[in-house]
Protein backbone atom coordinates (compact mmCIF):
# COMPACT_ATOMS: atom_id res chain seq x y z
CA UNK A 1 0.00 0.00 0.00
CA UNK A 2 1.26 3.46 -0.90
CA UNK A 3 2.48 5.77 1.87
CA UNK A 4 1.77 9.51 1.96
CA UNK A 5 4.16 12.13 3.32
CA UNK A 6 2.74 14.75 5.68
CA UNK A 7 4.63 17.54 7.44
CA UNK A 8 4.77 15.39 10.59
CA UNK A 9 5.63 12.04 9.06
CA UNK A 10 4.59 9.21 6.78
CA UNK A 11 1.08 7.71 6.91
CA UNK A 12 -0.48 4.64 5.36
CA UNK A 13 -4.15 3.80 4.91
CA UNK A 14 -6.13 1.14 3.07
CA UNK A 15 -8.32 0.70 0.01
CA UNK A 16 -12.04 1.10 0.57
CA UNK A 17 -12.59 0.02 -3.03
CA UNK A 18 -10.49 -0.63 -6.09
CA UNK A 19 -10.51 3.09 -6.90
CA UNK A 20 -10.25 4.78 -3.48
CA UNK A 21 -7.73 4.87 -0.63
CA UNK A 22 -8.74 5.98 2.88
CA UNK A 23 -6.24 7.32 5.42
CA UNK A 24 -7.89 7.70 8.82
CA UNK A 25 -7.03 9.37 12.10
CA UNK A 26 -4.17 11.67 11.07
CA UNK A 27 -3.43 14.21 13.85
CA UNK A 28 -3.76 17.83 12.75
CA UNK A 29 -3.21 19.20 16.27
CA UNK A 30 -2.02 18.00 19.65
CA UNK A 31 -4.45 16.41 22.13
CA UNK A 32 -6.35 19.34 23.77
CA UNK A 33 -6.04 18.13 27.35
CA UNK A 34 -3.66 18.57 30.25
CA UNK A 35 -1.76 21.83 29.84
CA UNK A 36 -3.42 22.29 26.41
CA UNK A 37 -6.96 22.18 27.78
CA UNK A 38 -9.27 25.11 26.94
CA UNK A 39 -6.50 26.68 24.85
CA UNK A 40 -5.98 27.27 21.15
CA UNK A 41 -5.00 24.08 19.32
CA UNK A 42 -1.27 23.33 19.48
CA UNK A 43 0.68 21.70 16.61
CA UNK A 44 0.70 17.92 16.48
CA UNK A 45 3.97 16.19 17.27
CA UNK A 46 5.98 14.55 14.49
CA UNK A 47 6.50 10.79 14.43
CA UNK A 48 9.09 8.43 13.01
CA UNK A 49 8.43 5.51 10.70
CA UNK A 50 5.08 4.97 8.96
CA UNK A 51 1.97 5.74 11.02
CA UNK A 52 -0.80 3.18 10.60
CA UNK A 53 -3.94 5.11 9.64
CA UNK A 54 -6.45 2.35 9.03
CA UNK A 55 -8.89 3.16 11.86
CA UNK A 56 -10.70 6.25 13.08
CA UNK A 57 -9.22 8.11 16.02
CA UNK A 58 -11.03 8.59 19.34
CA UNK A 59 -13.87 11.12 19.31
CA UNK A 60 -14.44 14.28 21.33
CA UNK A 61 -15.90 14.07 24.88
CA UNK A 62 -19.65 13.45 24.73
CA UNK A 63 -22.32 11.14 26.11
CA UNK A 64 -24.00 10.32 22.78
CA UNK A 65 -23.92 6.79 21.39
CA UNK A 66 -24.72 7.05 17.68
CA UNK A 67 -25.42 4.04 15.42
CA UNK A 68 -22.29 2.75 13.73
CA UNK A 69 -20.00 5.34 15.36
CA UNK A 70 -17.40 5.09 18.16
CA UNK A 71 -18.26 5.95 21.76
CA UNK A 72 -16.12 8.36 23.78
CA UNK A 73 -14.12 7.05 26.71
CA UNK A 74 -12.56 9.31 29.39
CA UNK A 75 -9.13 7.93 28.47
CA UNK A 76 -9.47 9.12 24.85
CA UNK A 77 -7.34 12.19 24.19
CA UNK A 78 -5.90 12.16 20.64
CA UNK A 79 -9.13 13.50 19.18
CA UNK A 80 -8.02 16.31 16.83
CA UNK A 81 -7.60 14.29 13.65
CA UNK A 82 -8.58 14.26 9.98
CA UNK A 83 -9.59 11.42 7.67
CA UNK A 84 -8.93 11.43 3.93
CA UNK A 85 -10.42 9.56 0.98
CA UNK A 86 -8.55 9.99 -2.28
CA UNK A 87 -8.71 8.32 -5.70
CA UNK A 88 -6.09 5.58 -5.90
CA UNK A 89 -5.02 6.52 -9.43
CA UNK A 90 -2.39 9.23 -9.49
CA UNK A 91 -3.07 12.28 -11.61
CA UNK A 92 -3.44 16.03 -11.43
CA UNK A 93 -4.49 17.90 -8.32
CA UNK A 94 -8.17 17.36 -7.50
CA UNK A 95 -10.76 19.59 -5.80
CA UNK A 96 -10.86 19.13 -2.04
CA UNK A 97 -14.01 18.87 0.10
CA UNK A 98 -13.57 19.30 3.87
CA UNK A 99 -16.54 18.07 5.93
CA UNK A 100 -17.56 19.38 9.39
CA UNK A 101 -20.05 17.16 11.19
CA UNK A 102 -23.06 18.43 13.11
CA UNK A 103 -24.54 17.51 16.47
CA UNK A 104 -25.66 20.68 18.26
CA UNK A 105 -21.99 21.47 19.05
CA UNK A 106 -22.31 18.70 21.63
CA UNK A 107 -22.10 15.28 19.97
CA UNK A 108 -21.15 13.49 16.76
CA UNK A 109 -17.89 12.69 15.00
CA UNK A 110 -16.24 12.24 11.63
CA UNK A 111 -16.54 8.48 12.08
CA UNK A 112 -20.31 8.34 11.48
CA UNK A 113 -21.15 5.96 8.62
CA UNK A 114 -22.98 8.59 6.57
CA UNK A 115 -19.71 10.55 6.22
CA UNK A 116 -17.69 7.87 4.43
CA UNK A 117 -16.02 9.68 1.53
CA UNK A 118 -15.60 6.76 -0.88
CA UNK A 119 -18.39 7.67 -3.32
CA UNK A 120 -17.43 11.35 -3.44
CA UNK A 121 -13.80 10.37 -4.06
CA UNK A 122 -14.96 8.25 -6.98
CA UNK A 123 -16.69 11.37 -8.29
CA UNK A 124 -13.33 13.14 -8.48
CA UNK A 125 -12.83 14.77 -5.07
CA UNK A 126 -10.30 14.41 -2.29
CA UNK A 127 -12.54 14.22 0.79
CA UNK A 128 -11.43 15.28 4.27
CA UNK A 129 -13.50 14.84 7.44
CA UNK A 130 -12.44 16.07 10.87
CA UNK A 131 -13.08 15.92 14.59
CA UNK A 132 -13.13 19.05 16.73
CA UNK A 133 -13.82 19.87 20.38
CA UNK A 134 -17.48 19.76 21.39
CA UNK A 135 -19.60 20.68 24.38
CA UNK A 136 -17.92 22.69 27.11
CA UNK A 137 -14.46 21.66 25.90
CA UNK A 138 -15.11 23.32 22.53
CA UNK A 139 -17.70 26.03 23.11
CA UNK A 140 -17.98 26.69 26.86
CA UNK A 141 -16.92 30.10 28.12
CA UNK A 142 -13.97 29.96 30.53
CA UNK A 143 -13.54 33.20 32.54
CA UNK A 144 -9.96 34.47 32.49
CA UNK A 145 -8.09 37.73 33.06
CA UNK A 146 -6.81 37.51 29.49
CA UNK A 147 -9.31 36.24 26.90
CA UNK A 148 -6.45 34.81 24.85
CA UNK A 149 -5.53 32.40 27.67
CA UNK A 150 -8.74 30.40 27.32
CA UNK A 151 -10.35 31.66 24.11
CA UNK A 152 -14.00 31.22 23.26
CA UNK A 153 -14.97 29.20 20.18
CA UNK A 154 -12.23 26.62 20.62
CA UNK A 155 -14.16 24.24 18.37
CA UNK A 156 -14.04 26.81 15.57
CA UNK A 157 -10.32 27.31 16.19
CA UNK A 158 -9.87 23.54 15.81
CA UNK A 159 -11.63 23.71 12.45
CA UNK A 160 -9.30 26.52 11.35
CA UNK A 161 -6.30 24.42 12.42
CA UNK A 162 -7.63 21.50 10.35
CA UNK A 163 -8.04 23.75 7.31
CA UNK A 164 -4.46 24.97 7.75
CA UNK A 165 -3.34 21.35 7.88
CA UNK A 166 -5.20 20.74 4.63
CA UNK A 167 -3.50 23.71 2.98
CA UNK A 168 -0.06 22.42 4.02
CA UNK A 169 -0.53 18.69 3.40
CA UNK A 170 -3.33 17.89 0.98
CA UNK A 171 -1.17 18.03 -2.14
CA UNK A 172 0.53 14.83 -0.95
CA UNK A 173 -2.88 13.10 -1.24
CA UNK A 174 -3.64 14.40 -4.73
CA UNK A 175 -5.64 17.45 -3.61
CA UNK A 176 -5.39 21.03 -4.76
CA UNK A 177 -4.84 23.40 -1.81
CA UNK A 178 -5.98 26.22 -4.07
CA UNK A 179 -9.42 24.65 -4.62
CA UNK A 180 -10.90 23.80 -1.22
CA UNK A 181 -14.60 23.62 -0.37
CA UNK A 182 -15.62 23.50 3.30
CA UNK A 183 -18.96 21.80 3.95
CA UNK A 184 -21.11 20.85 6.90
CA UNK A 185 -24.59 20.07 8.19
CA UNK A 186 -26.62 21.49 11.09
CA UNK A 187 -24.13 22.88 13.65
CA UNK A 188 -21.44 21.86 11.16
CA UNK A 189 -23.11 24.06 8.55
CA UNK A 190 -23.41 26.90 11.06
CA UNK A 191 -19.70 26.43 11.71
CA UNK A 192 -19.12 26.85 7.97
CA UNK A 193 -21.09 30.12 8.06
CA UNK A 194 -18.98 31.30 11.02
CA UNK A 195 -15.74 30.38 9.26
CA UNK A 196 -16.85 32.50 6.31
CA UNK A 197 -16.80 35.66 8.50
CA UNK A 198 -13.71 34.80 10.56
CA UNK A 199 -10.44 36.56 9.71
CA UNK A 200 -8.46 33.53 10.87
CA UNK A 201 -10.12 31.34 8.24
CA UNK A 202 -9.77 33.78 5.37
CA UNK A 203 -8.09 32.26 2.33
CA UNK A 204 -8.19 28.71 3.68
CA UNK A 205 -11.18 27.74 1.50
CA UNK A 206 -12.78 29.03 -1.66
CA UNK A 207 -16.30 27.58 -1.62
CA UNK A 208 -18.77 26.60 1.08
CA UNK A 209 -21.65 24.12 1.39
CA UNK A 210 -24.12 24.51 4.27
CA UNK A 211 -26.88 21.93 4.78
CA UNK A 212 -29.53 22.84 7.38
CA UNK A 213 -27.45 25.50 9.11
CA UNK A 214 -28.49 25.97 12.74
CA UNK A 215 -29.16 29.63 13.50
CA UNK A 216 -28.13 30.57 17.06
CA UNK A 217 -25.00 32.46 18.03
CA UNK A 218 -24.70 33.40 21.69
CA UNK A 219 -23.53 36.62 23.29
CA UNK A 220 -20.79 36.56 25.91
CA UNK A 221 -23.48 37.19 28.55
CA UNK A 222 -25.42 34.09 27.49
CA UNK A 223 -22.25 31.99 27.37
CA UNK A 224 -21.17 33.19 30.82
CA UNK A 225 -24.60 32.40 32.27
CA UNK A 226 -24.41 28.89 30.83
CA UNK A 227 -20.97 28.44 32.38
CA UNK A 228 -22.42 29.26 35.80
CA UNK A 229 -25.12 26.62 35.30
CA UNK A 230 -22.63 23.98 34.20
CA UNK A 231 -20.24 24.76 37.05
CA UNK A 232 -23.06 24.52 39.61
CA UNK A 233 -24.11 21.14 38.20
CA UNK A 234 -20.48 19.95 38.26
CA UNK A 235 -19.95 21.17 41.83
CA UNK A 236 -17.06 23.47 40.99
CA UNK A 237 -16.54 27.25 41.00
CA UNK A 238 -17.39 29.05 37.72
CA UNK A 239 -13.78 30.18 37.41
CA UNK A 240 -10.86 29.17 35.25
CA UNK A 241 -9.35 27.30 38.19
CA UNK A 242 -12.59 25.57 39.05
CA UNK A 243 -13.39 24.53 35.49
CA UNK A 244 -9.89 23.27 34.70
CA UNK A 245 -10.04 21.17 37.87
CA UNK A 246 -13.24 19.47 36.65
CA UNK A 247 -12.58 16.52 34.36
CA UNK A 248 -13.99 16.45 30.81
CA UNK A 249 -16.27 13.61 31.93
CA UNK A 250 -17.57 15.72 34.82
CA UNK A 251 -18.46 18.58 32.47
CA UNK A 252 -20.21 16.20 30.05
CA UNK A 253 -22.28 14.81 32.93
CA UNK A 254 -23.01 18.32 34.22
CA UNK A 255 -24.14 19.47 30.77
CA UNK A 256 -26.52 16.52 30.53
CA UNK A 257 -27.96 17.40 33.94
CA UNK A 258 -28.60 21.00 32.92
CA UNK A 259 -30.26 19.82 29.70
CA UNK A 260 -32.51 17.44 31.67
CA UNK A 261 -33.54 20.27 33.98
CA UNK A 262 -34.63 22.41 31.03
CA UNK A 263 -36.53 19.52 29.47
CA UNK A 264 -38.47 18.90 32.68
CA UNK A 265 -39.46 22.53 33.23
CA UNK A 266 -41.99 24.01 30.75
CA UNK A 267 -41.52 27.40 32.42
CA UNK A 268 -37.77 27.53 31.71
CA UNK A 269 -38.08 29.54 28.52
CA UNK A 270 -36.80 28.84 25.02
CA UNK A 271 -34.33 26.14 26.10
CA UNK A 272 -37.16 23.93 27.31
CA UNK A 273 -38.17 22.93 23.79
CA UNK A 274 -34.84 21.43 22.66
CA UNK A 275 -32.02 22.55 24.96
CA UNK A 276 -28.95 23.77 23.09
CA UNK A 277 -26.42 24.82 25.70
CA UNK A 278 -23.58 25.57 23.32
CA UNK A 279 -23.17 27.67 20.20
CA UNK A 280 -20.54 29.95 18.67
CA UNK A 281 -19.90 32.93 20.94
CA UNK A 282 -19.84 36.50 19.62
CA UNK A 283 -16.62 37.28 21.43
CA UNK A 284 -15.46 40.03 19.07
CA UNK A 285 -12.11 38.28 18.58
CA UNK A 286 -12.34 34.76 17.20
CA UNK A 287 -15.88 35.39 15.93
CA UNK A 288 -16.20 39.15 15.32
CA UNK A 289 -19.80 39.12 14.09
CA UNK A 290 -22.68 36.76 13.44
CA UNK A 291 -22.75 35.26 9.93
CA UNK A 292 -25.84 37.09 8.70
CA UNK A 293 -24.45 40.49 9.65
CA UNK A 294 -21.08 39.66 8.15
CA UNK A 295 -22.65 38.45 4.92
CA UNK A 296 -24.82 41.54 4.61
CA UNK A 297 -21.67 43.65 4.94
CA UNK A 298 -19.99 41.78 2.09
CA UNK A 299 -17.40 39.95 4.22
CA UNK A 300 -18.07 36.65 2.42
CA UNK A 301 -18.62 37.72 -1.17
CA UNK A 302 -15.42 36.07 -2.45
CA UNK A 303 -16.63 32.60 -1.37
CA UNK A 304 -19.14 30.69 -3.51
CA UNK A 305 -21.98 29.38 -1.34
CA UNK A 306 -24.28 26.37 -1.78
CA UNK A 307 -27.11 26.02 0.78
CA UNK A 308 -29.61 23.22 1.28
CA UNK A 309 -32.29 22.60 3.86
CA UNK A 310 -34.92 19.89 4.23
CA UNK A 311 -38.59 20.77 4.00
CA UNK A 312 -39.59 19.03 7.25
CA UNK A 313 -36.51 19.59 9.41
CA UNK A 314 -37.91 19.31 12.89
CA UNK A 315 -39.89 16.13 12.48
CA UNK A 316 -36.66 14.19 13.12
CA UNK A 317 -36.14 15.85 16.50
CA UNK A 318 -39.70 14.88 17.44
CA UNK A 319 -39.17 11.32 16.22
CA UNK A 320 -36.04 10.80 18.34
CA UNK A 321 -37.60 12.42 21.41
CA UNK A 322 -35.27 15.41 21.77
CA UNK A 323 -37.99 18.02 21.30
CA UNK A 324 -40.81 18.91 23.67
CA UNK A 325 -44.26 17.65 22.68
CA UNK A 326 -46.44 20.66 21.97
CA UNK A 327 -50.00 19.49 21.44
CA UNK A 328 -52.30 22.24 22.76
CA UNK A 329 -53.02 25.79 21.68
CA UNK A 330 -51.87 27.05 25.08
CA UNK A 331 -48.50 25.32 24.72
CA UNK A 332 -48.12 26.66 21.20
CA UNK A 333 -48.84 30.21 22.37
CA UNK A 334 -46.24 29.90 25.14
CA UNK A 335 -43.69 28.59 22.61
CA UNK A 336 -44.27 31.65 20.40
CA UNK A 337 -43.91 33.92 23.43
CA UNK A 338 -40.72 32.21 24.64
CA UNK A 339 -39.06 32.73 21.26
CA UNK A 340 -40.46 36.25 20.76
CA UNK A 341 -42.00 35.24 17.44
CA UNK A 342 -43.66 37.98 15.37
CA UNK A 343 -47.37 38.55 15.89
CA UNK A 344 -49.41 36.54 13.43
CA UNK A 345 -46.66 34.06 12.53
CA UNK A 346 -48.25 31.02 14.13
CA UNK A 347 -51.67 32.00 12.74
CA UNK A 348 -50.08 32.28 9.30
CA UNK A 349 -48.71 28.75 9.58
CA UNK A 350 -52.12 27.50 10.64
CA UNK A 351 -53.59 29.07 7.51
CA UNK A 352 -50.92 27.40 5.37
CA UNK A 353 -51.55 24.05 7.13
CA UNK A 354 -55.34 24.18 7.67
CA UNK A 355 -55.83 20.53 8.61
CA UNK A 356 -52.63 19.95 10.57
CA UNK A 357 -52.63 19.12 14.30
CA UNK A 358 -51.00 21.52 16.74
CA UNK A 359 -47.87 19.33 16.94
CA UNK A 360 -47.28 19.60 13.19
CA UNK A 361 -47.72 23.38 13.23
CA UNK A 362 -45.20 23.60 16.08
CA UNK A 363 -42.70 21.37 14.25
CA UNK A 364 -43.05 23.38 11.05
CA UNK A 365 -42.49 26.70 12.81
CA UNK A 366 -39.58 25.42 14.91
CA UNK A 367 -37.92 23.81 11.89
CA UNK A 368 -38.05 27.05 9.93
CA UNK A 369 -36.97 29.11 12.95
CA UNK A 370 -33.81 27.10 13.47
CA UNK A 371 -32.99 25.88 9.96
CA UNK A 372 -35.22 26.72 6.99
CA UNK A 373 -35.59 30.48 7.24
CA UNK A 374 -32.00 30.88 8.39
CA UNK A 375 -30.84 28.96 5.30
CA UNK A 376 -32.85 31.25 3.04
CA UNK A 377 -31.37 34.34 4.68
CA UNK A 378 -27.81 33.07 4.32
CA UNK A 379 -28.31 32.66 0.57
CA UNK A 380 -30.13 35.92 0.00
CA UNK A 381 -27.81 38.14 2.03
CA UNK A 382 -24.75 36.56 0.43
CA UNK A 383 -26.19 37.20 -3.05
CA UNK A 384 -27.31 40.74 -2.23
CA UNK A 385 -23.76 41.58 -1.10
CA UNK A 386 -22.33 40.41 -4.42
CA UNK A 387 -21.50 36.77 -3.68
CA UNK A 388 -22.48 33.81 -5.82
CA UNK A 389 -25.04 31.64 -4.02
CA UNK A 390 -27.16 28.59 -4.80
CA UNK A 391 -30.17 27.26 -2.88
CA UNK A 392 -31.68 23.79 -2.80
CA UNK A 393 -34.31 21.98 -0.75
CA UNK A 394 -34.47 18.29 0.08
CA UNK A 395 -38.08 17.11 -0.27
CA UNK A 396 -37.80 13.33 -0.55
CA UNK A 397 -40.21 11.31 1.58
CA UNK A 398 -41.29 7.72 1.60
CA UNK A 399 -44.21 5.64 2.87
CA UNK A 400 -43.14 2.55 4.78
CA UNK A 401 -44.66 0.03 7.17
CA UNK A 402 -44.49 2.56 10.02
CA UNK A 403 -45.96 5.44 8.03
CA UNK A 404 -44.39 8.32 6.13
CA UNK A 405 -40.67 8.93 6.53
CA UNK A 406 -40.42 12.65 6.08
CA UNK A 407 -37.90 14.99 4.49
CA UNK A 408 -36.45 15.60 7.90
CA UNK A 409 -33.22 16.85 9.42
CA UNK A 410 -30.15 14.78 8.41
CA UNK A 411 -32.02 12.74 5.78
CA UNK A 412 -30.27 14.53 2.91
CA UNK A 413 -26.71 13.73 4.02
CA UNK A 414 -26.59 10.01 3.12
CA UNK A 415 -27.79 11.04 -0.35
CA UNK A 416 -25.20 13.79 -0.76
CA UNK A 417 -22.41 11.41 0.30
CA UNK A 418 -23.89 8.55 -1.73
CA UNK A 419 -24.08 6.30 1.36
CA UNK A 420 -27.54 4.74 1.28
CA UNK A 421 -26.81 1.04 1.81
CA UNK A 422 -25.46 1.09 5.36
CA UNK A 423 -27.97 -0.50 7.74
CA UNK A 424 -27.16 2.13 10.38
CA UNK A 425 -28.79 4.75 8.16
CA UNK A 426 -32.05 2.89 7.51
CA UNK A 427 -33.96 4.93 10.08
CA UNK A 428 -32.98 8.23 8.44
CA UNK A 429 -34.12 7.20 4.96
CA UNK A 430 -36.94 4.82 5.89
CA UNK A 431 -35.49 1.39 5.15
CA UNK A 432 -33.57 -0.13 2.28
CA UNK A 433 -33.01 2.33 -0.58
CA UNK A 434 -34.97 2.03 -3.81
CA UNK A 435 -33.66 2.48 -7.33
CA UNK A 436 -35.19 5.96 -7.30
CA UNK A 437 -33.24 6.71 -4.11
CA UNK A 438 -30.01 5.64 -5.75
CA UNK A 439 -30.79 7.89 -8.71
CA UNK A 440 -31.37 10.84 -6.38
CA UNK A 441 -28.09 10.12 -4.59
CA UNK A 442 -26.18 10.08 -7.89
CA UNK A 443 -27.60 13.49 -8.79
CA UNK A 444 -26.75 14.99 -5.40
CA UNK A 445 -23.21 13.57 -5.41
CA UNK A 446 -22.71 15.02 -8.88
CA UNK A 447 -23.94 18.43 -7.75
CA UNK A 448 -21.53 18.49 -4.79
CA UNK A 449 -18.62 17.33 -6.95
CA UNK A 450 -19.35 19.90 -9.67
CA UNK A 451 -19.75 22.72 -7.17
CA UNK A 452 -16.47 21.81 -5.46
CA UNK A 453 -14.71 21.66 -8.80
CA UNK A 454 -16.17 24.70 -10.58
CA UNK A 455 -18.52 26.61 -8.26
CA UNK A 456 -21.56 25.58 -10.30
CA UNK A 457 -23.80 22.76 -8.95
CA UNK A 458 -25.97 22.69 -12.08
CA UNK A 459 -28.82 25.16 -11.56
CA UNK A 460 -29.17 28.97 -11.61
CA UNK A 461 -27.68 31.03 -8.82
CA UNK A 462 -29.75 33.30 -6.58
CA UNK A 463 -29.95 36.93 -7.64
CA UNK A 464 -31.31 40.06 -6.00
CA UNK A 465 -34.79 39.71 -7.46
CA UNK A 466 -35.55 35.99 -7.22
CA UNK A 467 -34.59 33.07 -5.01
CA UNK A 468 -34.46 30.09 -7.34
CA UNK A 469 -34.18 26.80 -5.49
CA UNK A 470 -33.40 23.31 -6.72
CA UNK A 471 -35.73 20.68 -5.24
CA UNK A 472 -34.25 17.27 -4.45
CA UNK A 473 -36.84 14.50 -4.61
CA UNK A 474 -37.56 11.16 -6.22
CA UNK A 475 -39.97 11.05 -9.12
CA UNK A 476 -42.84 9.68 -7.04
CA UNK A 477 -42.58 12.22 -4.21
CA UNK A 478 -45.71 14.34 -3.72
CA UNK A 479 -45.33 18.06 -4.16
CA UNK A 480 -44.75 19.67 -0.78
CA UNK A 481 -43.86 23.35 -0.85
CA UNK A 482 -45.43 25.73 1.64
CA UNK A 483 -42.42 28.02 1.40
CA UNK A 484 -44.04 30.75 -0.66
CA UNK A 485 -46.94 30.93 1.78
CA UNK A 486 -44.83 31.41 4.91
CA UNK A 487 -41.67 33.32 3.92
CA UNK A 488 -43.34 36.72 4.35
CA UNK A 489 -44.33 35.79 7.89
CA UNK A 490 -40.66 35.90 8.94
CA UNK A 491 -40.03 39.42 7.64
CA UNK A 492 -39.93 40.95 11.14
CA UNK A 493 -38.13 38.07 12.89
CA UNK A 494 -34.63 38.75 14.25
CA UNK A 495 -32.15 35.98 13.56
CA UNK A 496 -28.57 36.97 14.44
CA UNK A 497 -28.87 35.92 18.11
CA UNK A 498 -31.46 33.69 19.77
CA UNK A 499 -31.67 34.39 23.51
CA UNK A 500 -32.30 31.39 25.78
Amino acid sequence: MKTFKTKNGLVQGFRTSAEVVAVLGIPYAAPPFGVNRFREPFPARAWTGVRDCTAFSPIAPQSAQLPGAPVWSPDDEDILTVNIWTPAAEGGRLPVLVWIHGGSYTFGSSAQPDFDGTVLARAGLVVVTLNYRLGFEGFGHVPAAEATTYPDNRGLLDQVAALRWVRENIAAFGGDPGNVTVAGQSSGAASVACLMVMDRARGLFHRAIAHSAASPCYTLEIAAATTREIAAAAGCPATAEGLTSATPEALVIASDRVVDDYRRDPASGSRHYDPALYAPVLDGTVLPTDPLTGMAAGATREVDLLVCHTTEEYWLLDAVGSSAKITTDEQLALFAEDFHLPDGLVAGYRAAMPHAPVLDVYLAVFGDLLFGEYSNRLVELHAQAGGRAFLSRFDRRRTGPDGVVRAWHCADIPFAFGNLDNDCLAFLIGGAPTSADHGLARRMVRAWADFAATGNPGWPSVNNSTTQAKTWSTDDDPAHDKDAAVRALWASADFPVLHP
